[in-house]
């Protein structure tokens, strides 16, 4: 017995294989990967973000070390990988975007290409600003000392500024020199340019890339898409070699199922 829920023109809208491969002679200029390790890198580049740097370990040690590990890998291995696969065949097979998939499925189900959409978007955004920060670190790391290794001196030029030494010089660096940050939402604080020209320039490089398409964008992920790697093995390294690492690992792969309020308490006794 199956379930089939009624979708009238399914067949009309899915095209055959010789469908597709008519349409892949009439087009034949469209650009294409020069090799199936590109189009994986790039998948792959995609995927791998600073969520896995910073927000998974962080999410680790907040809930419970291994005990988080349990629902994320049931979750990884019986809802994210399967979804991820099933995108790409779809996207394989119809050989359209999010929303011409979804399109194609079901016109009712448009919304959901379009929102998928907006979600890369958003992602999108969020990334180019950081991006954005890097080249300001980096145009600014070409001295010595580096600027944000100690407080600058204060208008006086008696002392170090207040502010720097009741926090801490990354931080000062990083919301007064940075971000430029004021000190109320109420007050804008007109426009950094500094970071403006830097966003600009983390922009310029994305409209390069999008004209150039992926002839240029395919040779780049070799880079782009490995390199988070080898920082991930470099931090590993650094990590172990630590005081403590063993006692970091034993907290991550030993799972904590108590609850969280019994736990803090005993944590707050000492027990």
């Amino acid at each position: 017995m199956r379930l089939v829920f009624p979708n009238p023109g399914l067949d009309n809208r899915i095209p055959t294989h010789e469908d597709l491969d008519r349409m892949e002679k009439e087009t034949g200029d469209r650009p294409k990967w020069d090799n199936k390790a590109q189009y994986m890198l790039t998948c792959v580049g995609f995927c791998i973000g600073l969520g896995n740097v910073w927000r998974f370990p962080y999410l680790c040690q907040t809930h419970g070390g291994g005990a988080f590990l349990i629902p994320y890998l049931i979750l990884l291995v019986l809802e994210g990988m399967p979804l991820l696969l099933l995108e790409f065949a779809i996207g394989q097979r119809l050989r359209k975007g999010s929303v011409g998939v979804w399109r194609a499925i079901n016109p009712y189900l448009t919304g959901v290409g379009i929102a998928s959409m907006l979600v890369s978007l958003l992602i999108g955004l969020y990334y180019n600003t950081i991006v954005a920060w890097i080249l300001w670190y980096l145009f600014n790391s070409f001295q010595d000392p580096l600027p944000w290794t100690q407080c600058p001196l204060n208008d006086n030029g008696t002392g170090f500024v207040p502010e720097c030494q009741g926090s801490s010089t990354v931080d000062y660096y990083f919301y007064r020199v940075t971000l430029n940050s004021s000190a109320s939402i109420a007050d804008s604080g007109g426009i950094h340019w500094p970071i403006v020209l830097c966003l600009l320039a983390a922009w310029t490089v994305i409209a390069v890339c999008c004209i150039r398409g992926i002839g240029t964008s395919g040779k780049a992920v070799y880079v782009t898409a490995i390199l988070p790697y080898i920082v991930l093995a470099i931090f590993l390294i650094r990590g172990l070699t630590l005081k403590g690492s063993l006692s970091g690992l034993k907290f991550l792969f030993t799972p904590d199922l108590q609850p969280c309020s019994v736990r803090d308490i005993e944590r707050s006794y000492g027990c």
